[in-house]
């Protein structure tokens, strides 16, 4: 992903989301909705969480310094990770709270036809949001499925967005149902359980964001289909075999390749360092992301030693 791509969708979801959040809080006012009270915590949580990916994508460009020598590319993680925290403690938990507390102390709504409407009106914004995030996704998404781009991808932004868009989308649809319930019935418990509901979307989106970004953070490899083009264009020329190879992602876009690769025997110093600038250049042509690339001429020593 671009960093403006990401940045595309990620301003469709803060436009969205500001504008919904002030709508619902405002209807929670109108109808004393725990429904969308907890849906209006919900959408500041996703404003914020939007101005946080905003922010990560700035940090990370900062150039490397004596104490941070690779650079700030996981910035974007960090950042990323942040949002799955705050979506969990501020959407989740709080949904979870005020559902509950609703249950037991069930209070009657006023104006529901106001809640509906909201509602509808965020559902149409958080559609487009959703839409959008789709669309920019698509690019990188190749053949992988939704759950497997969600799960592979190197580019946080995107996988925050579009599961952001998806449990609002849904919780919007909870609160529909929960206010409509309540509207239908005259019993304001269904408010409380549609926001419980809620609650418990939020938390499980959540789980599902800090596992992935979390394993960015502490630092993930090339797939196994890239790893094995990396190590197919190594082994060419006078390289016999890589020995042992170490690959991380510094930042979405930033590949770190350290690799120990058995040389023929009898080359001289020159020929070595142009077999290694030679690997490094097909390397880069492969895999664009590769911007560090370590390799360390060896003799395949049980090779040379059956010899």
């Amino acid at each position: 992903m671009s960093a403006s791509g990401g940045t595309k969708a990620i301003l469709a979801a803060l436009t969205a989301n500001a504008g919904i959040a002030v709508a619902k809080f405002a209807g929670f006012l109108f109808t004393g909705s725990s429904s969308m009270l907890a849906e209006s915590v919900h959408s500041l949580a996703d404003t914020s969480n939007q101005g946080l990916l905003l922010l990560g994508q700035k940090t990370s460009q900062r150039k490397p310094t004596d104490e941070h020598p690779f650079g700030y590319g996981r910035d974007r993680f960090f950042y990323s990770f942040v949002v799955a925290l705050l979506l969990f403690s501020l959407g989740s938990v709080f949904a979870l709270y005020e559902g509950i507390h609703k249950i037991q102390h069930p209070e009657p709504l006023t104006y529901a036809w106001v809640a509906v409407l909201i509602l509808l009106i965020a559902i149409a914004l958080e559609t487009y949001s959703f839409v959008t995030a789709i669309k920019e996704s698509r690019a990188l998404k190749g053949g992988l499925s939704w759950w497997q781009f969600v799960r592979q991808a190197k580019t946080p932004e995107l996988p925050v967005v579009l599961l952001e868009d998806l449990g609002a989308l849904v919780g919007l649809v909870l609160a529909l149902c929960g206010v409509g319930l309540t509207a239908l019935t005259g019993n304001p418990v269904w408010d409380g359980v549609g926001t419980t509901c809620i609650g418990v979307l939020l938390g499980v989106i959540a789980i599902v964001l800090i596992v992935e970004t979390k394993s960015l953070l502490i630092g993930e490899g090339a797939s196994r289909d890239l790893l094995a083009e990396i190590v197919g264009e190594l082994e060419r020329g006078n390289v016999e075999k890589v020995i042992h190879i170490r690959t991380q992602y510094l930042g979405p876009e930033e590949l770190l390749i350290a690799a120990k690769i058995g040389m023929t025997p009898a080359m001289s110093v020159a020929e070595v360092a142009a077999e290694i600038d030679d690997a490094e250049a097909r390397i880069r042509a492969k895999v664009p992301a590769a911007r560090l690339i370590y390799l360390e001429p060896d003799l395949e020593r049980g090779r040379s030693l059956a010899r």
